[in-house]
């Protein structure tokens, strides 16, 4: 008989009701309480979580006997003060949504998190968990003898709206390339099995949101940009961002080159916003490059209908919560730690830094 473990959710807007949507397709796993402050956010809620107690505070969430483990969806700068009131009061096995933290000096107090956790974090990661970008990872070393240059590029559609316009300012995401981009920034880290040693970046706000006023203040936040990474093991990585090509087949475009050949991951955004007019939304691809013999293959990597459906990540939110879960019953490890999400935001906050400044920040 499968273990059963039930959820406390903190945070159910738009993220939130995906991770809902995705719970519900897992045997052995349910959400028994909810705390979201926004009214018809919470309402949205219970349509994927009819059973599902609702809670007035964080507290009131974390007194409920009948918890299991926690998930964090909440905006982002409500993170770090949420994580210490979880560790302070009943610290639960925890999948925390990226990212960790918005400002450089919460670094310190997720490094005291990290060091007196009881419990499992897990860093929701989900780009790791795509169905094409977990092919490109399993095959990266065996396809090209040690990746040596590693590219990511995301052409996408602009910030969606979110509950009281938090998306639109750097102060409360952490900046575009800390909110967006900590997702590349993470698989860097993976795929080259090392740590960066410099950032360089070109970034800012061009297009997107330039007209729109939110209580007195124009957004800040940045619509696109380069960001090139030194590593330690001598491999680079290069990450470019465009928040205005929605128009694009493929949302994300990953492409790792060494010494024996070349691999490319593919991956449509959202079915959601694919057009009727233009037939079936892309498949997902993985194409493999050998130096020698020449001859490129393309692998489609569909994914089941009913993950496409459960959320606008590609079936990674639904993959996530399996390992999330296996590692939960000892039959698993936790993949993404709090050391992997403080690294990804720390890269986010050193190109956004040397994007403002024009000079290259090392790490």
């Amino acid at each position: 008989m499968t273990q059963q473990f039930n959820y406390g959710v903190i945070g159910c807007g738009m993220m939130g009701q995906e991770h809902l949507r995705n719970i519900n397709l897992i045997d052995g796993a349910r959400v028994h309480a909810i705390f979201e402050p926004d009214a018809e956010m919470a309402r949205k809620s219970q349509e994927f979580a009819p059973d599902a107690v609702m809670c007035g505070s964080v507290a009131e969430l974390l007194a409920l006997e009948e918890l299991d483990c926690l998930l964090v969806v909440s905006p982002n700068y409500l993170h770090v003060e949420q994580l210490e009131e979880i560790a302070a009061t009943r610290p639960l096995p925890l999948l925390m949504e990226k990212p960790l933290y918005t400002d450089p000096e919460q670094a310190v107090r997720i490094a005291e998190i990290q060091a007196s956790y009881s419990a499992p974090i897990w860093v929701a990661m989900e780009y790791r968990y795509m169905p094409p970008v977990a092919k490109f990872l399993d095959a990266l070393e065996k396809t090209t003898g040690g990746v040596k240059m590693l590219t990511i590029r995301e052409h996408r559609f602009p910030f969606l709206p979110k509950v009281g316009d938090w998306n639109r300012f750097n102060e409360k995401t952490g900046g575009t390339l800390v909110e967006k981009c900590c997702h590349f920034f993470d698989l860097m880290r993976l795929a080259l099995k090392s740590d960066p040693v410099r950032v360089m970046a070109s970034a800012g706000q061009v297009v997107n949101h330039l007209d729109e006023v939110y209580d007195g203040e124009r957004p800040d936040i940045w619509d696109s940009g380069y960001v090139i990474v030194d590593f330690a093991n001598g491999a680079r990585a290069m990450l470019e961002l465009c928040m205005f090509a929605e128009g694009s087949r493929y949302q994300e475009e990953l492409s790792a080159v060494g010494p024996d050949g070349k691999i490319e991951a593919l991956v449509p955004g959202p079915g959601r916003f694919w057009p009727k007019e233009l037939g079936d939304a892309p498949t997902s691809q993985v194409i493999v490059s050998p130096r020698y013999p020449k001859g490129p293959k393309v692998l489609d990597i569909p994914v089941d209908d009913s993950l496409l459906a459960a959320g606008d990540h590609n079936g990674s939110t639904y993959y996530q919560h399996v390992n999330f879960l296996a590692a939960l019953r000892g039959e698993g490890e936790i993949e993404v730690s709090l050391q992997d999400g403080a690294w990804a935001v720390r890269m986010g906050h050193a190109a956004q830094q040397s994007a403002a400044t024009g000079e290259a920040v090392a790490l």
